[in-house]
């Protein structure tokens, strides 16, 4: 019984973490590059009550143990980077990577972060930078004088300046991924950060070498299907309520078996 009661209890725990995964999805449905989480399980330690080994009376072989689960745990987080739709805002400062690849961000203690979201804003000094003020890593500096800014595919930065019709070339948008694009700890801020799982960075410029092609004017939106979220929610729920009457089957059995001397 008390095995039960514990296996139960894991399980209730497992999938509450479910539900507080599937509420940060949906809570991020309409965030610039989100990428979705996934809550992974794994079986606990079993007990073996009787191993399976020949019998010597009959000479016979038992096919398998007689062996007891004691529930579940929650393993890993693994984060879907399947791309997002691209949606047109004809914001010049906006970008996209359509396919693999993120943008390089130099962060204030001077460690790179990466990121999909492509909400491009220009500082007081005249530099490319992220919403937070995050500073572009190559960085890119704007002339005073800047009227418009043109981003190629390939992530080159031109300019057209005050009395000029001609295009300048003032940078390059490099590009970095991973082996493991999974294995990047998220760190909020729609940052991620390299670690011993994802692997060093393959920096590299748009649309060469596996790196997808930067489209100006565009965001990429969240992966989480709200649908797929919803189904998920309903099957979380069902099975935390069918632990939690394993719980009170257990209990009941427990309480038989006490009233047994009355």
């Amino acid at each position: 019984m008390i095995r039960a009661l514990r296996a139960a209890a894991s399980g209730m725990y497992a999938q509450q973490l479910k539900l507080d995964n599937i509420a940060n999805n949906l809570a991020n449905v309409n965030t610039t590059g989100f990428k979705k989480g996934q809550i992974q399980f794994q079986d606990l330690m079993y007990q073996i009550i009787r191993p399976a080994s020949g019998s010597l009376q009959s000479n016979t072989v038992e096919p398998a143990d007689l062996s007891v689960g004691h529930g579940v745990r929650a393993a890993a987080n693994t984060r879907s980077f399947a791309q997002g739709t691209l949606v047109q805002t004809e914001n010049p400062l906006d970008i996209a990577m359509a396919g693999d690849g993120f943008l390089q961000i130099m962060m204030p203690d001077g460690t790179l972060a990466y990121t999909r979201d492509g909400h491009i804003g220009i500082d007081p000094d005249g530099r490319l930078v992220t919403a937070n003020g995050y500073e572009l890593e190559p960085g890119i500096d704007l002339p005073p004088d800047t009227q418009s800014v043109i981003i190629s595919r390939e992530g080159i930065v031109s300019i057209v300046t005050s009395g000029q019709t001609q295009q300048e070339e003032i940078g390059q948008l490099e590009l970095a991924r991973f082996v493991n694009n999974a294995g990047l700890s998220a760190i909020g801020q729609n940052l991620f950060q390299e670690t011993v799982a994802s692997g060093p960075p393959i920096r590299g410029e748009a649309g060469r070498d596996g790196f997808g092609q930067i489209e100006q004017g565009y965001i990429e939106s969240s992966n989480v299907s709200v649908v797929e979220e919803m189904i998920a929610m309903i099957t979380a729920q069902r099975a935390y309520e069918i632990n939690s009457k394993s719980i009170k089957t257990a209990e009941a059995m427990l309480e038989k078996a006490v009233n047994l001397k009355r």
